[in-house]
């Protein structure tokens, strides 16, 4: 059928201009013809459709104040550096950017590859503090190629941060720290050194805030979908105004590459951490000697509190707290003025007080709220966790729990009962306790032996109750479980 006495038809039938636009459509889409009407190929021309809006110019500003860092270290750290701890979260997240060297210019020893970025024309640099940490000699390469020494002026490992300085003639560029927070779906450049292979930049968007790794009680991540690697640790994420909103520290990748999902620490926490390192070479945190967890729904139905927010003390260290009236099973609701949602969120803002401080808690107790005040200590720097033990005799209990008396058990203490096999489907299953845990109390009363378990249970099955608060020590750490009875 001609195309053309296809189009004069609709142009009588319809009588309108809008049918001879058709016709011109029709007619254009069919040139491209050959002698026997057959469609041939034809140029394609896209002048004067708009172009996606690019970052070129952002980049050209910024580049020249984002650096390459070569660090050799003595041999075998560089490897044991990138390894995050057995058994945490971390061991999916790869937080092992710096990248190994398989031909190791220097024998005897290693050499890891990061990034990091100016923050004053006087030389000094952030990067990742497991980049730089255990190096003997770390090396800056500038943009132009430019190579000069650098010296650690100070790290802190719990937020992987760390700052140094290089020594460099006249005054050096760079970045600033953008001033507020990026949102959800911002643009977000990443500029590092993937694999070593140099000023390599990416984009993407800011796909998350305030995430929880593990592991990291002082961080609120960004995550951001821009592709990082091995490499770009250290390296900064910019927004589209030339701005740092955070520094590449974790990807998630079970291969070591790039999926999609990385983490920043963001550019509040770094713009604090590095005066505090620039001043000092540390970072002095508050602390008040507590450990803490989540007071899930169980814990809050045991302990007849109508909310989950708040943070439940499991356990007290030597310090402020246990001086100053805090006790195990209080769940702390405040700081001052300032409600505290979860152990993670108390844990920064306690971190932010200055030491010598005092501050105001709210706590629930028993039901009943209560205040306490009391001096802020300051975070020691290296803390050691003690590891519990299993025990070899057994006897039955309640729960569906296979128990030993902790005094029996070298290590495990003169108090409570060792877990030694829980029954499938029991309450002790369901509620979460596990083989190794040490039972040391149900509702504030101690647990000596089988017999104290077997007769609180008991009490409150004849009290009607669902659950019970069970207070344990795991992994040398003391927590609570809620554990239902009915």
């Amino acid at each position: 059928m001609n195309p053309v006495n296809n189009c004069v038809r609709a142009a009588a039938c319809a009588g309108k201009l809008i049918a001879l636009g058709l016709c011109v459509a029709m007619l254009g889409a069919t040139l491209a013809l050959d002698g026997a009407g057959h469609a041939v190929a034809a140029e394609v021309d896209a002048a004067g459709v708009t172009a996606p809006v690019g970052f070129a110019e952002v980049i050209e500003r910024v580049r020249p104040a984002v650096v390459g860092i070569r660090v050799k270290t003595e041999p075998g750290d560089g490897e044991r550096a990138q390894l995050p701890p057995a058994g945490s979260l971390l061991d999916r997240l790869f937080r092992q950017f710096g990248v190994q060297i398989p031909s190791d210019p220097a024998p005897g020893s290693d050499v890891t590859v990061g990034a990091g970025f100016l923050i004053s024309g006087d030389g000094y640099v952030v990067t990742n503090e497991h980049v730089v940490t255990k190096g003997v000699d770390i090396e800056v390469t500038m943009d132009d190629g430019k190579i000069y020494s650098a010296k650690l002026i100070g790290s802190d490992p719990q937020t992987d941060l760390a700052l140094i300085r290089i020594s460099a003639p006249g005054d050096l560029p760079y970045v600033r720290f953008a001033a507020a927070g990026p949102r959800i779906g911002d643009w977000v450049l990443a500029i590092g050194d993937p694999f070593g292979l140099g000023g390599t930049v990416t984009a993407g968007i800011v796909s998350a805030l305030g995430r929880d790794i593990g592991g990291e009680s002082y961080n609120d991540f960004i995550q951001i979908d821009a592709p990082v690697n091995k490499g770009n640790s250290g390296g900064p994420s910019f927004n589209v105004r030339g701005e740092v909103i955070g520094v590449n520290t974790v990807i998630y990748s079970p291969s070591g590459g790039s999926v999609g999902v990385a983490f920043d620490v963001p550019a509040e926490t770094v713009r604090s951490v590095v005066r505090q390192l620039r001043e000092k070479g540390y970072v002095s945190r508050g602390w008040v000697g507590v450990y803490l967890q989540e007071v899930s729904t169980g814990i809050a139905d045991a302990l007849n509190l109508r909310s989950t927010r708040g943070a439940l003390v499991a356990q007290l260290d030597e310090g402020p707290a246990a001086k100053q009236g805090v006790e195990p099973g209080d769940v702390i609701t405040f700081v001052n003025d300032l409600e505290v949602k979860n152990p993670r969120d108390f844990a920064r803002r306690v971190a932010e007080i200055t030491p010598g401080t005092v501050i105001h808690l709210r706590i629930l107790r028993n039901a009943r709220e209560m205040s306490i005040e009391l001096t802020v200590g300051e975070l020691p720097r290296a803390r050691e966790s003690p590891k519990d033990k299993q025990a070899e005799l057994k006897e039955r209990a309640e729960l569906g729990l296979t128990i030993a008396q902790a005094r029996l058990v070298p290590g495990a203490g003169e108090t409570g009962v060792v877990v030694l096999e829980i029954r499938p489907g029991s309450g002790a299953a369901d509620g979460g306790l596990q083989v190794g845990d040490i039972i040391i109390g149900i509702g504030g009363q101690p647990i000596v032996a089988g017999a104290d378990l077997d007769r609180m249970v008991n009490e409150a099955r004849a009290q009607s109750r669902r659950t019970i608060l069970v207070r344990i020590k795991r992994a040398g750490a003391m927590n609570f479980v809620a554990v239902p009875i009915t």
